[in-house]
């Protein structure tokens, strides 16, 4: 049996079998094809045993376009802009997320695509920032008080309240700063 749809959004396909009256999987070989068109199942019964005639159904699901997937973080080049940003986020009682790499640095270059996957999720609650210490006046780094990179910021009411420093697995530093985020929104 082969079901093909001309659609690459079907996530699952749900086989009912009459006889049990019950969701359950095809347990034979069960092979996926994707195509640049679509995607389909093509499933082969298995010889051996006597399968009931079962109903196939599959699903598509369409992804929120309402919300982005991914949020481009904006850079900070000065002390003067990174003032104006503080005082806007105080002003709406934001807090805003400061992500302090270096274009060398690949930890920094890996985590940047998923902190703006992240920055997606809360993308009305707060905004994320990023600041290439390469590229700004050191008085910044300073003022950052950054030792260390990646090291990911919250700052609300103008000042630093906590910080998550980078130097290990990607998604043990986002649960991090999940956890961060969560304290203060």
């Amino acid at each position: 049996m082969s079901v093909l749809a001309p659609n690459p959004h079907i996530l699952y396909r749900e086989i009912y079998a009459k006889d049990h009256q019950q969701q359950s999987w095809y347990g034979g070989n069960c092979l996926l094809l994707l195509k640049s068109y679509g995607c389909g199942f093509d499933c082969i019964k298995d010889e051996s045993k006597k399968i009931a005639k079962r109903n196939v159904r599959s699903h598509a699901f369409w992804p929120d376009l309402s919300r982005p997937t991914t949020v481009e973080m904006e850079p900070i080049e000065d002390c003067d802009q990174l003032d104006q940003i503080l005082v806007k986020a105080q002003e709406l009682s934001q807090p805003i997320v400061i992500d302090w790499m270096a274009s060398w640095c690949r930890k920094c270059i890996y985590l940047k695509p998923k902190l703006e996957k992240l920055a997606a999720e809360y993308d009305t609650k707060m905004k994320f920032y990023c600041i290439d210490v390469n590229k700004v006046p050191q008085t910044l780094v300073k003022r950052g008080n950054i030792s260390k990179m990646p090291t990911i910021q919250l700052w609300k009411d103008g000042e630093m309240k906590a910080e998550v420093i980078g130097g290990h697995k990607a998604w043990l530093v986002l649960e991090e700063v999940r956890e961060m985020i969560q304290k203060f929104v």
